[in-house]
Protein backbone atom coordinates (compact mmCIF):
# COMPACT_ATOMS: atom_id res chain seq x y z
CA UNK A 1 0.00 0.00 0.00
CA UNK A 2 1.32 3.15 -1.36
CA UNK A 3 1.95 5.59 1.56
CA UNK A 4 -0.20 9.48 1.14
CA UNK A 5 2.44 11.84 0.26
CA UNK A 6 2.14 14.12 3.40
CA UNK A 7 2.82 17.94 1.31
CA UNK A 8 -0.12 16.53 -0.66
CA UNK A 9 -3.39 18.75 0.84
CA UNK A 10 -6.67 16.19 0.97
CA UNK A 11 -8.78 16.85 -1.46
CA UNK A 12 -11.77 18.81 -1.22
CA UNK A 13 -15.48 17.35 -0.77
CA UNK A 14 -17.12 17.16 -4.46
CA UNK A 15 -20.10 19.76 -4.74
CA UNK A 16 -22.76 18.45 -6.17
CA UNK A 17 -25.61 20.85 -7.09
CA UNK A 18 -29.85 20.69 -7.70
CA UNK A 19 -30.49 20.35 -11.12
CA UNK A 20 -33.39 22.91 -11.39
CA UNK A 21 -30.31 25.13 -11.49
CA UNK A 22 -28.64 23.75 -14.83
CA UNK A 23 -29.59 25.14 -18.26
CA UNK A 24 -30.28 22.00 -20.74
CA UNK A 25 -29.71 22.81 -24.48
CA UNK A 26 -32.64 19.99 -25.23
CA UNK A 27 -36.50 20.56 -24.42
CA UNK A 28 -39.70 18.61 -24.33
CA UNK A 29 -40.52 21.40 -26.73
CA UNK A 30 -37.90 20.38 -29.47
CA UNK A 31 -38.97 16.52 -29.32
CA UNK A 32 -40.03 14.90 -32.04
CA UNK A 33 -44.12 14.72 -33.05
CA UNK A 34 -45.98 11.35 -33.56
CA UNK A 35 -47.92 11.57 -36.76
CA UNK A 36 -50.23 8.42 -38.16
CA UNK A 37 -49.05 6.54 -41.02
CA UNK A 38 -49.87 8.59 -44.08
CA UNK A 39 -50.71 6.45 -47.62
CA UNK A 40 -49.46 9.73 -49.55
CA UNK A 41 -46.01 9.04 -47.59
CA UNK A 42 -45.67 5.87 -49.01
CA UNK A 43 -46.39 6.96 -52.72
CA UNK A 44 -43.02 9.68 -51.90
CA UNK A 45 -41.24 6.58 -50.50
CA UNK A 46 -41.56 4.67 -52.52
CA UNK A 47 -40.58 7.08 -55.24
CA UNK A 48 -37.01 7.32 -53.96
CA UNK A 49 -34.28 5.44 -56.03
CA UNK A 50 -33.78 2.25 -54.96
CA UNK A 51 -29.82 2.73 -54.88
CA UNK A 52 -27.39 3.38 -51.88
CA UNK A 53 -28.73 4.87 -48.72
CA UNK A 54 -32.75 5.12 -49.99
CA UNK A 55 -32.16 1.27 -51.24
CA UNK A 56 -30.86 -0.02 -47.71
CA UNK A 57 -33.69 1.98 -46.32
CA UNK A 58 -36.34 0.89 -48.28
CA UNK A 59 -34.64 -2.37 -47.45
CA UNK A 60 -34.93 -2.34 -44.26
CA UNK A 61 -38.73 -1.05 -43.83
CA UNK A 62 -39.45 -3.99 -45.45
CA UNK A 63 -37.44 -6.40 -43.23
CA UNK A 64 -38.96 -4.99 -40.09
CA UNK A 65 -42.63 -4.89 -41.03
CA UNK A 66 -41.90 -8.71 -42.49
CA UNK A 67 -40.31 -9.51 -39.63
CA UNK A 68 -43.14 -8.51 -37.20
CA UNK A 69 -45.65 -10.01 -39.80
CA UNK A 70 -44.59 -13.49 -38.74
CA UNK A 71 -43.77 -13.03 -35.05
CA UNK A 72 -39.98 -12.30 -35.44
CA UNK A 73 -38.05 -10.00 -33.46
CA UNK A 74 -37.16 -6.59 -34.21
CA UNK A 75 -34.07 -4.97 -31.79
CA UNK A 76 -32.42 -1.71 -31.85
CA UNK A 77 -29.35 -0.55 -29.97
CA UNK A 78 -29.10 3.04 -29.59
CA UNK A 79 -26.52 5.54 -28.60
CA UNK A 80 -26.98 8.39 -26.26
CA UNK A 81 -28.14 11.43 -29.31
CA UNK A 82 -30.88 9.45 -30.25
CA UNK A 83 -32.54 9.80 -27.04
CA UNK A 84 -31.04 13.39 -26.67
CA UNK A 85 -32.33 15.23 -29.24
CA UNK A 86 -35.83 14.34 -29.04
CA UNK A 87 -36.27 11.44 -30.61
CA UNK A 88 -38.34 8.77 -27.70
CA UNK A 89 -41.67 9.91 -29.02
CA UNK A 90 -41.41 7.94 -32.21
CA UNK A 91 -39.41 4.95 -30.43
CA UNK A 92 -42.21 4.60 -28.24
CA UNK A 93 -44.44 4.70 -30.63
CA UNK A 94 -43.08 1.81 -32.31
CA UNK A 95 -42.91 -0.22 -29.22
CA UNK A 96 -46.59 0.47 -28.73
CA UNK A 97 -47.50 -0.70 -32.31
CA UNK A 98 -45.49 -4.04 -32.11
CA UNK A 99 -42.29 -2.93 -33.95
CA UNK A 100 -39.51 -3.35 -32.02
CA UNK A 101 -39.44 -6.17 -28.84
CA UNK A 102 -35.94 -5.13 -27.23
CA UNK A 103 -34.34 -1.78 -26.64
CA UNK A 104 -30.72 -1.76 -25.93
CA UNK A 105 -28.29 1.45 -24.98
CA UNK A 106 -25.74 2.64 -22.96
CA UNK A 107 -25.52 4.65 -19.55
CA UNK A 108 -25.30 8.06 -21.00
CA UNK A 109 -28.99 7.27 -23.18
CA UNK A 110 -30.52 6.20 -19.37
CA UNK A 111 -29.91 9.29 -18.15
CA UNK A 112 -31.12 11.44 -20.82
CA UNK A 113 -34.18 9.43 -20.50
CA UNK A 114 -34.49 9.68 -16.75
CA UNK A 115 -33.77 13.85 -16.67
CA UNK A 116 -36.16 13.84 -19.58
CA UNK A 117 -39.17 12.13 -17.37
CA UNK A 118 -37.89 14.23 -14.34
CA UNK A 119 -37.93 17.73 -15.57
CA UNK A 120 -38.85 17.44 -19.28
CA UNK A 121 -35.15 18.45 -20.46
CA UNK A 122 -31.80 17.33 -20.69
CA UNK A 123 -28.30 17.76 -22.13
CA UNK A 124 -26.57 20.18 -19.83
CA UNK A 125 -23.60 22.57 -21.53
CA UNK A 126 -21.08 20.89 -21.32
CA UNK A 127 -18.42 23.65 -22.73
CA UNK A 128 -19.68 26.04 -20.47
CA UNK A 129 -19.74 23.58 -17.18
CA UNK A 130 -16.33 21.76 -17.68
CA UNK A 131 -14.18 24.96 -16.66
CA UNK A 132 -15.24 25.12 -13.60
CA UNK A 133 -16.06 21.59 -12.35
CA UNK A 134 -19.68 21.71 -12.50
CA UNK A 135 -20.16 19.13 -15.50
CA UNK A 136 -22.10 16.30 -14.64
CA UNK A 137 -22.43 16.86 -10.45
CA UNK A 138 -26.32 16.81 -10.75
CA UNK A 139 -27.75 15.81 -7.46
CA UNK A 140 -31.24 14.87 -8.68
CA UNK A 141 -29.65 12.97 -11.52
CA UNK A 142 -27.17 10.98 -9.42
CA UNK A 143 -29.92 10.43 -6.24
CA UNK A 144 -32.69 8.68 -9.71
CA UNK A 145 -30.29 6.82 -11.72
CA UNK A 146 -27.88 5.46 -8.72
CA UNK A 147 -30.55 4.69 -6.51
CA UNK A 148 -32.60 2.43 -9.53
CA UNK A 149 -29.06 0.25 -9.62
CA UNK A 150 -29.11 0.21 -6.10
CA UNK A 151 -32.71 -1.08 -6.58
CA UNK A 152 -31.92 -3.45 -9.61
CA UNK A 153 -29.47 -5.39 -7.18
CA UNK A 154 -31.59 -5.48 -4.24
CA UNK A 155 -34.34 -7.07 -6.66
CA UNK A 156 -32.38 -9.13 -8.94
CA UNK A 157 -33.53 -6.79 -11.85
CA UNK A 158 -31.90 -5.29 -14.90
CA UNK A 159 -30.63 -2.11 -14.69
CA UNK A 160 -33.48 -0.99 -17.65
CA UNK A 161 -36.10 -1.98 -15.90
CA UNK A 162 -35.10 -0.88 -12.87
CA UNK A 163 -34.85 2.11 -14.64
CA UNK A 164 -38.21 2.13 -16.38
CA UNK A 165 -39.83 0.92 -12.88
CA UNK A 166 -38.47 3.63 -11.10
CA UNK A 167 -39.73 6.35 -13.37
CA UNK A 168 -43.17 4.66 -12.97
CA UNK A 169 -43.57 4.44 -9.43
CA UNK A 170 -42.04 7.89 -9.02
CA UNK A 171 -44.97 9.18 -11.03
CA UNK A 172 -42.39 11.27 -12.69
CA UNK A 173 -44.19 14.29 -14.43
CA UNK A 174 -42.62 13.47 -17.92
CA UNK A 175 -42.95 9.97 -17.96
CA UNK A 176 -44.79 9.87 -21.28
CA UNK A 177 -41.50 10.84 -22.99
CA UNK A 178 -39.41 7.89 -21.34
CA UNK A 179 -38.52 4.76 -23.60
CA UNK A 180 -37.95 2.93 -20.44
CA UNK A 181 -40.75 3.30 -18.39
CA UNK A 182 -42.98 2.65 -21.62
CA UNK A 183 -40.67 -0.51 -22.10
CA UNK A 184 -41.77 -1.35 -18.33
CA UNK A 185 -44.97 -0.67 -18.74
CA UNK A 186 -45.21 -3.07 -22.02
CA UNK A 187 -43.07 -5.75 -21.34
CA UNK A 188 -40.77 -5.30 -23.68
CA UNK A 189 -37.10 -5.88 -22.72
CA UNK A 190 -34.87 -2.62 -22.36
CA UNK A 191 -30.96 -3.51 -21.27
CA UNK A 192 -28.41 -0.63 -19.97
CA UNK A 193 -24.92 -1.61 -20.92
CA UNK A 194 -22.42 0.41 -18.54
CA UNK A 195 -19.08 1.67 -18.86
CA UNK A 196 -17.86 2.49 -15.69
CA UNK A 197 -16.38 6.07 -15.80
CA UNK A 198 -18.40 6.68 -19.15
CA UNK A 199 -21.54 8.31 -17.11
CA UNK A 200 -21.72 11.32 -15.04
CA UNK A 201 -23.16 9.31 -12.55
CA UNK A 202 -20.08 7.27 -11.99
CA UNK A 203 -18.52 10.26 -10.45
CA UNK A 204 -21.17 10.12 -7.24
CA UNK A 205 -19.13 9.13 -4.03
CA UNK A 206 -22.33 7.30 -3.49
CA UNK A 207 -22.37 4.76 -6.35
CA UNK A 208 -22.64 1.37 -5.72
CA UNK A 209 -19.91 -0.42 -7.89
CA UNK A 210 -20.90 -3.80 -7.15
CA UNK A 211 -24.66 -2.91 -8.05
CA UNK A 212 -23.76 -1.64 -11.05
CA UNK A 213 -21.84 -4.49 -11.99
CA UNK A 214 -24.67 -6.86 -11.25
CA UNK A 215 -27.30 -4.76 -13.36
CA UNK A 216 -25.51 -4.40 -16.37
CA UNK A 217 -24.44 -7.45 -16.18
CA UNK A 218 -27.69 -8.97 -16.06
CA UNK A 219 -28.86 -6.75 -18.73
CA UNK A 220 -26.35 -8.31 -20.93
CA UNK A 221 -27.50 -11.52 -20.37
CA UNK A 222 -30.90 -10.44 -21.32
CA UNK A 223 -29.88 -8.53 -24.41
CA UNK A 224 -27.83 -12.30 -25.55
CA UNK A 225 -31.66 -13.86 -24.90
CA UNK A 226 -33.38 -11.54 -27.50
CA UNK A 227 -30.29 -11.93 -29.61
CA UNK A 228 -30.55 -15.31 -29.54
CA UNK A 229 -33.71 -15.36 -30.86
CA UNK A 230 -33.11 -13.40 -34.22
CA UNK A 231 -33.70 -15.97 -36.52
CA UNK A 232 -35.07 -14.16 -39.74
CA UNK A 233 -35.31 -10.73 -37.44
CA UNK A 234 -33.95 -7.69 -37.65
CA UNK A 235 -31.59 -5.53 -35.50
CA UNK A 236 -30.56 -2.06 -35.88
CA UNK A 237 -27.84 -0.05 -34.63
CA UNK A 238 -28.58 3.52 -34.35
CA UNK A 239 -25.95 6.05 -33.16
CA UNK A 240 -23.64 3.59 -31.21
CA UNK A 241 -19.99 4.05 -32.58
CA UNK A 242 -18.14 1.63 -30.10
CA UNK A 243 -19.89 0.12 -27.27
CA UNK A 244 -23.09 -1.20 -28.53
CA UNK A 245 -21.36 -2.78 -31.16
CA UNK A 246 -19.32 -4.54 -29.19
CA UNK A 247 -22.19 -6.01 -27.41
CA UNK A 248 -23.76 -7.61 -29.90
CA UNK A 249 -21.08 -9.06 -31.55
CA UNK A 250 -20.21 -10.78 -28.24
CA UNK A 251 -24.16 -11.77 -27.71
CA UNK A 252 -24.13 -13.11 -31.32
CA UNK A 253 -20.97 -15.12 -30.08
CA UNK A 254 -23.04 -16.42 -27.27
CA UNK A 255 -26.34 -17.36 -28.97
CA UNK A 256 -24.02 -19.23 -31.63
CA UNK A 257 -22.23 -21.04 -28.83
CA UNK A 258 -25.48 -22.12 -27.79
CA UNK A 259 -26.24 -23.35 -30.87
CA UNK A 260 -29.14 -20.88 -31.13
CA UNK A 261 -28.42 -18.35 -34.10
CA UNK A 262 -26.90 -18.77 -37.94
CA UNK A 263 -27.01 -15.66 -40.29
CA UNK A 264 -30.33 -15.68 -41.26
CA UNK A 265 -31.30 -12.33 -40.09
CA UNK A 266 -30.63 -8.39 -41.26
CA UNK A 267 -28.92 -5.70 -39.91
CA UNK A 268 -29.05 -1.98 -40.22
CA UNK A 269 -26.36 0.46 -39.11
CA UNK A 270 -27.91 3.95 -38.85
CA UNK A 271 -25.11 6.56 -38.23
CA UNK A 272 -24.32 10.43 -39.11
CA UNK A 273 -20.49 8.91 -40.09
CA UNK A 274 -19.30 5.51 -41.23
CA UNK A 275 -17.42 3.75 -38.38
CA UNK A 276 -15.47 0.85 -37.97
CA UNK A 277 -16.60 -1.05 -35.39
CA UNK A 278 -20.37 -0.67 -36.51
CA UNK A 279 -19.58 -1.36 -39.94
CA UNK A 280 -17.52 -4.70 -38.98
CA UNK A 281 -19.22 -6.05 -35.99
CA UNK A 282 -23.17 -4.88 -37.11
CA UNK A 283 -23.04 -4.85 -40.60
CA UNK A 284 -20.56 -6.96 -41.72
CA UNK A 285 -19.39 -10.16 -39.91
CA UNK A 286 -22.75 -11.59 -37.90
CA UNK A 287 -25.80 -11.38 -40.79
CA UNK A 288 -26.82 -12.47 -44.13
CA UNK A 289 -27.39 -9.40 -45.17
CA UNK A 290 -26.10 -6.07 -43.72
CA UNK A 291 -27.37 -2.63 -44.25
CA UNK A 292 -25.78 1.05 -43.74
CA UNK A 293 -27.34 4.28 -44.04
CA UNK A 294 -25.71 7.19 -43.38
CA UNK A 295 -27.70 10.53 -42.52
CA UNK A 296 -28.78 12.88 -39.52
CA UNK A 297 -30.69 11.10 -36.69
CA UNK A 298 -33.47 14.14 -36.50
CA UNK A 299 -33.92 13.22 -40.15
CA UNK A 300 -34.18 9.77 -41.06
CA UNK A 301 -35.81 8.08 -38.14
CA UNK A 302 -39.28 10.34 -38.39
CA UNK A 303 -38.47 8.84 -42.43
CA UNK A 304 -37.89 5.49 -40.81
CA UNK A 305 -41.10 5.79 -38.24
CA UNK A 306 -43.31 7.08 -41.12
CA UNK A 307 -42.19 4.75 -43.64
CA UNK A 308 -42.87 1.41 -40.95
CA UNK A 309 -46.31 2.46 -40.32
CA UNK A 310 -47.26 3.00 -43.64
CA UNK A 311 -46.03 -0.19 -44.89
CA UNK A 312 -47.36 -2.26 -42.19
CA UNK A 313 -50.45 -0.52 -43.03
CA UNK A 314 -50.95 -1.02 -46.97
CA UNK A 315 -50.44 -5.10 -45.52
CA UNK A 316 -53.52 -4.61 -43.59
CA UNK A 317 -51.52 -5.04 -40.49
CA UNK A 318 -52.68 -4.46 -36.88
CA UNK A 319 -51.22 -1.44 -35.33
CA UNK A 320 -53.56 -0.71 -32.43
CA UNK A 321 -51.86 1.16 -29.68
CA UNK A 322 -51.44 -0.85 -26.51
Amino acid sequence: MTAQDPSRPEPRPLRIRPLQERKNLVDKRDFAKVLPPDPGFLQWFESLPDIYGSKHLKTVVDRIVTARQHGREVGMSLGAHVLKVGLSPLLIDLMRRGFVTHVATNGASAIHDWETAYQGATSEDVATNLPDGSFGFWRETFTGINGATKRAHQRGEGLGLAIGRTILEGDLPYRHLSMFSEAARLGIPATVHAAIGCDIVHMDPDLDGAALGAATQKDFWIFCESVGRLDRGVWLNIGSAVIMPEVFLKAVSVARNRGQLGNDFTTCNFDMLQQYRAMTNVVTRPPKEGLSVLAMHEIVLPLLHQAILSTAQSRGMSMELR
